[in-house]
């Protein structure tokens, strides 16, 4: 009799693993797809920039530890606002350099104009002390021609730099 309750239990056993394996595979599938955004063709376009930009960084975002990463979209215009925009931001990332990063946090750099947003993170992080970033990320989100100069600057910093192409 024993036996009988023994294979009744290891058959409810395999049936109810079975189930859960399916169950789980379903639960896997997506219910509804997401569209991913396009690269926007404004460089004036803030809200479709953050649309595409916020897309790339959250698939890069393995290894971070903080709450949530610290984006700056780099102004591409050169009217007086964007200038103005330009500067503050600038100044705003030397404060942070300057004051310094805890590990697993994550800045990010893109937007319309790689070559105006290398150079801002060139300008920023120049003088930066060697080490004081270790394990903090630094997404460039940019063009290949951009990439070397920007690891360049970063290297010694000791950061994770991620490079993600537009």
């Amino acid at each position: 009799m024993y036996k009988y309750v023994f294979l009744a239990a290891a058959a409810l056993a395999g049936t109810l693993s079975i189930t859960a394996c399916s169950q789980k595979e379903e639960a896997a599938q997506p219910t509804e797809q997401v569209q991913a955004a396009a690269k926007p063709t404004d460089p004036n376009d803030t809200k479709a920039w953050g649309a595409y930009l916020g897309q790339i960084v959250q698939k890069n975002m393995q290894g971070m530890t903080a709450d949530r990463p610290f984006p700056y979209l780099v102004p591409a215009g050169d009217s007086d606002d964007d200038k103005a925009k330009y500067q503050r931001q600038l100044e705003q990332v030397q404060d942070t350099v300057a004051r310094g990063v805890l590990p697993g946090n994550m800045l990010v750099f893109a937007g319309p104009s790689s070559t105006k947003t290398a150079d801002l993170l060139i300008e920023a992080f120049k003088d930066a002390k060697p080490g004081s970033f270790k394990d903090v990320i630094i997404l460039f989100i940019g063009d290949k021609t951009d990439e070397d100069r920007v690891n360049a600057t970063l290297q010694p910093t000791g950061a994770t730099v991620r490079f993600v192409a537009m």
